[in-house]
């Protein structure tokens, strides 16, 4: 078997085929055009046993992938930190250039066990595509509302409520009487991002409705779940990606974050919580332990049971926030039997 490592950018694709030797067999560098798969298809032609290790297979190496796949490639995805820690391993130093950046993955892919298969795209990524869309609009409308509301604290006293609709602000603005030309601009400016805030409220509701469109088609049983919405679940399946990549329900957790990391030395044993991970997905959780902890349900019992138990609030959450990964997991694995 061979591994071809590729190192891709914007411009041009670099590759590096090895043997099981580590033994570099070839190097070839394509323009990033519509022949890209032909001409590295074509290098490749005298390793028909192969393998292609692209290095951020959903970064900037996800158009060259998907390609790959669809031709009948087997394609693998090596995470940049594991290509990184390859390199600086094997030379004592990073030794930046395209070359060592395509032999790193390559190497990479032919010692670790456990890469992701890269396979062809399904409604599991348009269902992410839906969901970082969604939270994008969410993030200009309110960084929209939060300069609406600096305007608006400059041109009356103490400014208006923290929650501040299109509509409420008009209101407001309407009855502001500019005394001076900056006032007049700052009143402009705040008008301006109330129609913005107007533009984003709709496109927010379209976008939700597309999700739940996606979200229903998809025969999800994640929504079964109590404080699983159409939103959530989105993210939650299109983040997952294959529920198959994960071993088990601890991996699941390690990838989602809410299994704390180990911070133990010598004879003192202890955990922290973990600050990387799919930070998307450890969000939606979180959001499903709120709406949990706020209602009766069997997730508000575990809550009270933990802090009975002399847990903080916050150790109860994170607590039942790693039940909650459990329980999306083993839904997970249920969709992806069917």
């Amino acid at each position: 078997m061979v591994l071809i490592g590729i190192d891709p950018h914007k411009a041009t694709h670099t590759a590096v085929a090895v043997d099981k030797e580590e033994t570099a067999l070839g190097e070839l560098t394509v323009k990033a055009d519509r022949h890209q798969v032909e001409r590295l298809l074509k290098w490749a032609i005298d390793f028909p046993e192969r393998r292609w290790a692209i290095e951020s297979a959903n970064g900037l190496g996800f158009l060259l992938a998907q390609q790959l796949v669809a031709v009948g490639e087997d394609v693998v995805d090596v995470p940049p930190t594991l290509a990184a820690r390859v390199r600086v391993l094997g030379s004592g130093k990073t030794q930046k250039n395209d070359p060592n950046d395509a032999l790193s993955p390559a190497i990479a892919a032919l010692r670790a066990k456990r890469l992701r298969t890269v396979v062809t795209e399904n409604l599991g990524g348009v269902l992410r595509l839906l969901a970082d869309h969604h939270h994008d609009l969410g993030s200009l409308r309110t960084q929209a509302v939060c300069r609406l509301h600096a305007l608006v604290r400059c041109l009356i006293p103490g400014g208006t409520g923290l929650r501040l609709s299109a509509a409420r602000a008009a209101v407001v603005l309407r009855s502001v009487r500019p005394t001076n030309a900056v006032d007049a601009e700052r009143k402009r400016m705040a008008l301006g991002f109330v129609a913005d805030i107007r533009r984003l409220d709709t496109e927010i509701a379209t976008s939700k409705a597309r999700i739940v469109t996606a979200v229903t088609a998809s025969g999800t049983s994640v929504t079964e779940l109590y404080g699983v919405g159409p939103v959530v679940a989105a993210f939650l399946i299109g983040h997952s990606g294959d529920i198959a990549r994960f071993a088990n329900r601890d991996h699941y957790a390690s990838y989602n974050a809410t299994a704390p990391i180990e911070a133990s030395s010598g004879p003192r044993v202890r955990h922290r919580l973990n600050p990387r991970g799919n930070r998307h997905l450890n969000h939606a959780i979180h959001l499903i332990a709120i709406a949990q902890i706020r209602h009766p349900n069997d997730g508000r019992q575990y809550f009270d049971r933990k802090v009975a138990e002399g847990k903080t609030t916050k150790e109860a959450l994170r607590a039942l926030k790693r039940q909650i990964s459990n329980a999306v997991y083993r839904q997970l694995v249920v969709d992806s039997s069917r």
